[in-house]
């Protein structure tokens, strides 16, 4: 007569390791006490979601400020989901955000010890705690069809009761093993479930790092542990890779909160310490007044991909995420600037309703990153960017790439650095007229000169302005300007202008505003004396005396 050895034999004969032995691989972690062990474990489905970058981000946070370890883990159990070379995908842009794992998974081989970190190559792991489970009557044998399985629910529907495999509709539970046995011969296809205790009437509870006391129905369900093409389900799958890899902290969205009665009851049953949860607020988008999560399908930052091809830096998109992670970043990075190293990340400062996703206000923190950049560091990033997604700003890059970091450096040694651009995209647009190719072309388009001044007087006054200015400093620049413009009928002071206009020409913004457009086609630009300066004398009076 078969007892629950022999069916655990006869479903997973390969396994001739026991648990214990399979615990003596994985030994406990030899850390100091507050240090974090902590994972980011995504599916290789597709794109990494900007939720995935947030959670992968605290994750790297709670370890690195604890001197943990943070690991990289790829769940691909779900074959049917899994899209080719997402994989790599995942690796190549979590390391472009500096988000790099003490050690995980890497298409090129793993880095740790407590691997393998791909979640397909552990298949024999999982068996192992599956046929301990087996061995113990904690799990049973399920030839439910999904027609059996499609029955079943329509009944729990007539019924009005909750639908799942539990109780009397866990049909196969109390099988006879002899039955098992003879059918698991007969090669009829079948699962693995868990057997649960659980009492759906009682309440399991647990202290959330977020969202403190939680208190949910027990978990009665038998819930699937191995498939049928030998590969264990994620909760299964979860309890036993965070176990062996020594996880602490398990921070993952909310959406994952009322697994996680299971999860705590398959700790328990294996006699294992549970890590502690921080179950991350979804990231929501303002949409017509109400709020809503971050789409795939409709949101294209929902995708990190879309912040990589619009060139925003990986630096400030991190800043940003860190801003909505913690209610508090914004009034210290005041004072302390944007070293994510140095903030102090707290659990407690996290919101719970789910944090709101600003795009304005992520182009505010990129432009002050930006601003914070400069020099061939910066060329180097905007080179690296465009090299990808810009082959004209890169063509324009390498043809001088000192003469273009004087570009991006305008303004920036000012107390209040100059904040043109959120992002790399933003870069060649702004900056074509320092180029003479592109200039042309601005000016075939015609410049934006104010019609009150007609074309002679314009181009008199500019060719007067070329013959006259001083190049030595901005302030004598100025003043040279000034000199001209005001023997040319404009006022000098604001005041006289404002009390007698029919006296006079125009103003000096007037003055300044002509001079603008001719050097770089716009009526808004840097500051003059600096672009001026990059420029160089003999480009600024081709442009001053060829106006049109």
């Amino acid at each position: 007569m078969p007892d629950y050895k022999t069916i655990a034999d006869l479903l997973l004969p390969e396994v001739t390791t026991s648990l214990e032995q399979l615990l003596a691989k994985y030994p406990k972690r030899q850390l100091k006490g507050g240090a974090v062990v902590s994972r980011f474990a995504p599916s290789p489905t597709g794109f990494l979601h900007t939720g995935s970058l947030f959670t992968a981000m605290i994750a790297h946070v709670l370890a690195k400020s604890t001197d943990g370890v943070y690991i990289f883990r790829l769940e691909d159990t779900d074959t049917k989901r899994t899209i080719e070379g997402s994989d790599r995908e995942l690796v190549s842009q979590l390391l472009s955000f500096g988000i790099v794992p003490d050690e995980g998974y890497y298409p090129e081989g793993d880095k740790g010890e407590y691997g393998p970190y791909r979640q397909s190559l552990r298949e024999n792991i999982y068996k192992i705690g599956v046929k301990h489970l087996l061995e113990r009557g904690r799990a049973y044998v399920d030839f439910a069809t999904p027609e059996d399985l499609a029955a079943i629910k329509k009944v729990q529907e007539e019924n009005k009761v909750l639908p799942g495999y539990y109780g009397v509709y866990a049909r196969d539970r109390n099988l006879p093993l002899e039955e098992v046995e003879a059918r698991v011969k007969s090669g009829e296809p079948y699962v693995i479930r868990y057997k649960s205790l659980g009492d759906p009437n009682q309440k399991t509870s647990f202290d959330d790092l977020i969202r403190g006391h939680i208190e949910l129905q027990d978990n009665g369900m038998d819930i699937v542990i191995l498939k049928r093409d030998g590969l264990p389900t994620y909760h299964f799958a979860h309890v036993m890779d965070d176990h062996l890899m020594g996880t602490t902290v398990v921070s993952r969205g909310e959406e994952w909160i009322p697994s996680t009665p299971i999860h705590l009851q398959l700790f328990k049953d294996f006699g294992w310490q549970p890590p502690r949860y921080a179950h991350l607020p979804v990231i929501m988008k303002l949409d017509h007044g109400n709020k809503r999560k971050l789409s795939k399908r409709k949101d294209p930052e929902a995708s990190v991909g879309y912040f990589m091809e619009q060139g925003y830096p990986e630096h400030a998109v991190l800043v940003y995420l860190m801003s909505i992670a913690n209610s508090n970043f914004e009034e210290w990075s005041f004072e302390n600037g944007y070293d994510l190293d140095k903030f102090p990340f707290s659990f407690s400062k996290m919101s719970l309703d789910g944090a709101l996703f600003d795009l304005d206000k992520l182009n505010y923190f990129s432009k002050e990153v930006l601003a914070k950049e400069k020099g061939m560091p910066l060329v180097e990033k905007v080179k690296a960017w465009a090299s990808s997604y810009s082959p004209t700003l890169l063509e324009k890059i390498n043809r001088d790439p000192i003469y273009f970091s004087k570009v991006l450096d305008i303004e920036k040694e000012r107390q209040n650095p100059r904040k043109d651009y959120a992002k790399y995209s933003d870069i060649e647009a702004s900056t074509r007229f320092f180029y003479d190719d592109e200039f042309l072309k601005i000016k075939e388009g015609g410049l934006p000169y104010d019609e009150k001044f007609d074309r002679d007087f314009i181009k008199s006054f500019l060719k007067k302005v070329s013959d006259g200015m001083s190049y030595e400093d901005e302030a004598t620049w100025w003043n040279s300007v000034k000199e001209i413009a005001a023997k040319e009928g404009f006022a000098i002071a604001n005041k006289e202008y404002k009390a007698n206009p029919d006296s006079f020409k125009g103003n000096m913004a007037d003055a300044a505003s002509l001079l603008r457009v001719a050097i770089t086609g716009s009526r808004n630009s840097p500051n003059l004396f600096e672009v001026i300066s990059i420029l160089g004398k003999d480009r600024t009076t081709i442009r001053l005396e060829e106006p049109f």
